[in-house]
């Protein structure tokens, strides 16, 4: 179903085509000298259609088409200072604005006869002056207005509708127009018919897998003419060098062939190519392209079989519903007789498409093996014993790093160690005492036992000063011993620190 913005989208596009293309008709296609360009559309008519629907809503104006039009005008020189018009070319849309304005869901109708007479009078001006109209319609033409030929005096009239494969159908009702005439009203350029070639070969990609596609797939499926789809298939051949395109009975067949191998040389001299001649290897390369080329014809044989099997097995419903619904004998007996002649001939073709189905699949096997001995020539691994070398190396690599970091990690941990000396340790252990009677202080301890408690923390500030010399008061000791003496008792807590500020 066609949405109102798409409509939208497809006004623009035609507009904007047959304005570009009128620009490089002037003084060719078209004769003047003097050129005046104006633009129309039906708003007022779209805004009053919105209204009635009661939908007045400046969004749903911007996004809706309001049958645009482009007009050209051309005028030569008549005596000094008038000017004479020479033609009128109009490109136009026309489509159902009370139906898009309407906001309804279901599709929207073609543009019938009687519509298309009423716009095309309303567009002629003065029928005297020739007139080239083409006329879009967004959403077709009803089958009337083709079989129907609309002649108006001194009037061109060109029809443009999409064709259903993202393209434009450019016909004339009168058949009696020039080509020269449906080009300038196609809004779609060779450029970019070439480029929906392209297009519907990628959306065809999965068909090159174990098959092929023709020009005539590509033809049918967009609507384009075969010299546009054989130049598509031309460059797409030229850019991917995978695909190979050649000519098999009457038509081009596009294909996936060999990759050209790195450092490939793309022309050989006359010695190589003897050497090939008389070689028993033969190049893989040229193999996989061979067999490449005759699993694609295969493949389009097998593609028409399928065909001529659907199209019997039509026939041979045709012929037992004209059984069933025969009052003779006789009849019944003849068409009995036709129904199992064509089952014979179904299973013979049959029989064939199973032969074929093999053919393909050993050719596909083939290629398989082929590419995989091309895929490992062109990877050029390293054998076993680089391998192992390689394997030693990076062994003895990652011993070399963890013995690094790991005498790293010691001369950090030794130097955490130095950084803070025994006073400052000291220190830090007084901020910590009065920092914690302050806690208590605020947390409503009475002073009396916060001093009596305050000895009690002062105890481990000694302990931790032993355990940092222990080398000085480990040696006195066993000196005093081996001289017959008594070591001194230990200072008590209160002696000692009154030495300490000395230090400080």
């Amino acid at each position: 179903m066609l949405k109102p913005d798409e409509a939208f989208q497809r006004e623009i596009a035609f507009l904007s085509g047959a304005q570009s293309n009128f620009e490089a008709a002037k003084g060719k296609a078209f004769r003047g000298k003097f050129w005046r360009t104006s633009f129309h559309d039906e708003e007022d008519r779209l805004r009053a259609a919105l209204a009635r629907h009661g939908r007045p809503d400046r969004a749903a104006l911007k996004s809706l088409p309001s049958n645009r039009r482009v007009v050209l005008r051309g005028f030569d020189r008549s005596f000094l200072f008038w000017r004479r018009p020479t033609g009128v070319a109009v490109a136009s849309v026309l489509a159902p604005l009370e139906h898009f304005a309407s906001g309804s869901t279901a599709e929207a109708p073609p543009v019938s006869l009687g519509e298309l007479a009423d716009h095309v009078r309303r567009l002629v001006g003065e029928a005297r002056i020739p007139h080239v109209l083409g006329v879009y319609s967004p959403t077709g033409f009803a089958p009337e207005v083709r079989n129907t030929g609309l002649e108006i005096p001194n009037v061109t009239l060109v029809l443009i509708e999409p064709d259903g494969s993202g393209g434009s159908r450019v016909f004339a009702p009168s058949g009696k127009v020039e080509p020269w005439v449906l080009s300038i009203f196609d809004p779609e350029g060779a450029r970019q018919k070439i480029e929906r070639a392209k297009r519907a070969v990628e959306q065809a990609s999965a068909d090159l897998l174990m098959g092929s596609l023709s020009l005539e797939q590509v033809v049918e499926r967009t609507g384009l003419p075969a010299p546009v789809v054989r130049t598509a298939l031309e460059e797409v051949a030229r850019t991917d060098p995978e695909l190979k395109l050649a000519r098999k009975d009457g038509t081009f067949l596009l294909y996936r062939g060999a990759a050209k191998m790195p450092g490939e040389k793309s022309s050989v001299g006359m010695i190589e190519r003897i050497r090939q001649l008389f070689s028993r290897e033969g190049d893989d390369q040229k193999k996989i392209n061979l067999l490449s080329e005759r699993r694609a014809a295969l493949t389009q044989r097998r593609d028409r079989i399928y065909d001529d099997i659907a199209k019997l097995e039509k026939k041979e419903d045709e012929l037992m519903e004209q059984g069933k619904a025969a009052n003779s004998a006789l009849v019944r007996r003849r068409v009995a007789a036709q129904v199992a002649q064509l089952r014979h001939d179904i299973s013979r073709v049959n029989t064939s498409l199973g032969m074929l189905n093999q053919q393909i699949n050993i050719i596909s096997t083939d290629i398989h093996n082929l590419t995989l001995l091309q895929q490992g020539q062109i990877a050029k691994l390293p054998d076993s014993q680089e391998l192992t070398e390689h394997a030693v190396a990076a062994e003895e690599m990652l011993e070399t790093l963890k013995a690094d970091a790991d005498l790293v990690s010691s001369l950090e941990t030794g130097l955490s160690e130095v950084v803070m000396s025994q006073e400052e340790q000291d220190i830090l252990a007084e901020f910590e005492e009065a920092a914690s009677s302050r806690a208590g202080s605020r947390a409503g301890t009475p002073p009396q036992q916060a001093a009596q408690q305050t000895p009690q923390r002062e105890a481990p500030a000694p302990a931790r000063r032993e355990q940092v010399r222990p080398a000085r008061q480990a040696s006195t000791p066993e000196r005093d011993v081996e001289a017959g003496q008594e070591s001194p008792p230990p200072l008590p807590p209160e002696a000692r620190k009154t030495r300490d500020p000395e230090a400080t």
